[in-house]
This record gives C-alpha cells, sequence and structure tokens, in this order.
C-alpha cells in the first residue's frame, strides 16, 4: 500500500468518520483460518469474543458523554456521532464470526461471551463499583478507560494494514478483510476517544489509572480467550495455548510482541500524546479503498 501525494493535505486529527454498512460470507473461512497455526488463530479470534460486547459498552457509554460536549463544539459531536456507527457496525461484524463461522465449525463461544457481556454490562455498566465514585467520576474513568483501549486498537489497526506475513502465511482473505477494514477504520477514528476524555475530564492521572485497567486486563483477555477457544475446539483435543506457541507467532510475524506493546504504552504514557501523531490516515484509506467489503458496502450505499 503506497502513499497517495494528497497525504500532506489530510487532516490526521479531523478525518471524515462515517459508518460502513459492511457484510461477510463465512461459508468458506475454515475454523484455522490461518493455514497450520490452530492456536495462533485463536490467539487473535479472541478479538471476536471481546469485540461485540465491548464495542456496545462504547457505543452505551458515549450515549452518556455526548450530553458533557458542548453544543458549541460541532465537530466534536459530529465525530463521536461517527465513531458510534462505525463502533456498532464493528459490534455487528464480528458478532457475525461467532454466529455464522465457530458455531457452523463446531465451536460453541457462548459461556464465555456471556460472561464477558456480564462484565460489561454489570462490572463496567452504570452502577458505580465503589461507594465513593460518584456517577460523574465513574463515567470519566470510564471514558479515560475507553480512550487507553482505543489507543491499542489504533496501533493493533495499523499493525494489521502492515501484517504481511499473515498473507504469507495463507490467512483466510475474508478474515482479513473484516480484520483490516476493521483496523483500517480505527486508525481512521483514532482521536474522537481522546479528544473526547480531554474535554470531559482531561487529567493526566485518571489518564494513566484508567489505561492500566486496560494494560491488565489485555494480556489476560486475550490468554483467557485462547484457552477456552482451544479447549472448545472439536479438533484440538484439549490442546492449551503455551507461552512458546505466542514466541512462535511473533517470530513469525503472525502476532504483535510485547514489545510492540509495551511501546504503545510509553507513547499513550506521555503527557503530550496525542493520536493523530501516531498511525497513518492515509494507509487506512488506501486499504478501504480495495477492501472487497468496504467497496460493496459503498456500491449499496450510492445504489
Amino acid at each position: 500500500m503506497t502513499e497517495s501525494p494528497d497525504t500532506a493535505r489530510l487532516d490526521e486529527r479531523h478525518p471524515t468518520i462515517v459508518p460502513r454498512r459492511v457484510k461477510f460470507d463465512w461459508s468458506d473461512t475454515p475454523l484455522h483460518w490461518i493455514p497450520g497455526e490452530p492456536v495462533a488463530t485463536h490467539f487473535i479470534n479472541t478479538l471476536h469474543l471481546l469485540l461485540p460486547a465491548g464495542e456496545r459498552w462504547f457505543v452505551h457509554v458515549y450515549k452518556q458523554a455526548l450530553p458533557l460536549i458542548d453544543e458549541s463544539e460541532e465537530r466534536l459531536r459530529r465525530e463521536i456521532k461517527g465513531f458510534m456507527g462505525q463502533e456498532a457496525v464493528h459490534a455487528y461484524s464480528h458478532q457475525g464470526v461467532l454466529d455464522r463461522q465457530m458455531l457452523a465449525r463446531g465451536l460453541d463461544p457462548r459461556p464465555l461471551t456471556r460472561r464477558i457481556e456480564w462484565l460489561f454490562k454489570t462490572l463496567l455498566g452504570d452502577r458505580p463499583p465503589l461507594p465513593f465514585l460518584s456517577r460523574g467520576r465513574w463515567l470519566n474513568l470510564r471514558i479515560g478507560i475507553i480512550a487507553g483501549i482505543e489507543h491499542y486498537t489504533a496501533v493493533l489497526g495499523q499493525w494489521i494494514l502492515d501484517a504481511e506475513a499473515l498473507d504469507e502465511a495463507g490467512a483466510d482473505p475474508t478474515m482479513m478483510d473484516l480484520l483490516r477494514w476493521h483496523g483500517a477504520e480505527e486508525v481512521e477514528h483514532r482521536s474522537v476517544a481522546f479528544d473526547v476524555y480531554m474535554h470531559t475530564s482531561g487529567a493526566y492521572w485518571r489518564r494513566f489509572v484508567a489505561f492500566f485497567v486496560g494494560v491488565i486486563a489485555l494480556p489476560l483477555a486475550v490468554y483467557v480467550g485462547a484457552a477456552f477457544l482451544c479447549a472448545k475446539d472439536p479438533t484440538l483435543h484439549g490442546v492449551r495455548p503455551r507461552i512458546r506457541d505466542y514466541r512462535r507467532a511473533v517470530r513469525r510475524g503472525i502476532f504483535p510482541s510485547n514489545r510492540f506493546m509495551i511501546a504503545a504504552a510509553r507513547t499513550y504514557l506521555r503527557r503530550d500524546f496525542h493520536p493523530s501523531e501516531e498511525c497513518s490516515t492515509q494507509k487506512a484509506l488506501d486499504y478501504l479503498a480495495v477492501s472487497p467489503a468496504a467497496r460493496a458496502a459503498g456500491h449499496r450505499a450510492a445504489s
């Protein structure tokens, strides 16, 4: 993917954010969509477990955050609405993998996804978990958590756009299109959650604390999700993901490394950080221009 000569004219902080109503056909996508790599496949499949409930939670929290944005901040309000629209489509699209790809091939994710739904609806729901937290402070903390998560989804979105090793490994093209379309939109709207946080609170200490909630939860969630999927996979007979499986996937370039994730954390925790300085909107747009699902969605919208 090469950069356009118009790159300099792109507004990295405020690109246009519109939902693309994509659709995916999972009928030809195998359960192990990275050939010969069932454990690495399930490491990445953890995203499908987490994202439907997580992205619906983002939308729920932002419906509460929107009234906190002054009417005079018309551009930010418009970007929030575009963000919510994209996140809703992301949730629906990853839910399709659970319902029409995994279940159809004998892997039932619902025992774990029900627990994940509980986590977002109850543990991270509207009622503050601690008595000294007011609803306003709890909302600000959740907005901060989302800002931290969105930093990671953006850098991971850039990673998947650049992950040629997955193509070389023969990864299923429909799954790669889902992941890259989603990754491109994460890069596209990467500034919104941070701008909302800075507008509603902006306290550095809260950004620091909220970020580490995600930093601690993310690797734990990936391991638990991968272990669950391996255990339920009817073809693996109780295989468990091991550290050497993770290291092998990293060496092959089909999974991001701990070093990559730590570097992303250090970037986010700079006091002068802004997401617009990370990733490339042009690379995202270049992929969206050739994505089969995004192109089909554009044709449907135009007809």
